[in-house]
């Protein structure tokens, strides 16, 4: 049985402000970006376990060619997108939504 993917509001918010942020630098590369996070998105749903811990229950993967994590928890066979942040965002931050 596979994993369903959920993303919180938060995380949807995240997501246009990133796409928004990489069309105003250049054309298309939005674009690129919400690619990058779907491939991302993928893996998690179809094997988010493999992941570590990196504070209590919430988990993070990078995402190919961009400087930003997807943060996320597993519960059951739901996976739940808290956060996508910048690497170097203060942990506090992406705490803060597990």
């Amino acid at each position: 049985m596979g994993y369903t993917l959920t993303l919180r509001k938060d995380a949807e918010l995240d997501v246009g402000v990133h796409f928004d942020f990489y069309e105003e630098k250049r054309e298309g590369l939005g674009h690129d970006f919400l690619l990058c996070l779907e491939e991302a998105l993928d893996k998690v749903q179809r094997n988010p376990l493999i992941y570590r811990k990196i504070h209590r229950e919430l988990r993070r993967i990078p995402i190919r060619r961009f400087p930003y994590r997807i943060f996320y928890l597993v519960q059951g066979q739901e996976v739940i997108v808290t956060a996508i942040f910048h690497a170097r965002k203060d942990p506090a931050s992406w705490s803060g939504r597990a």
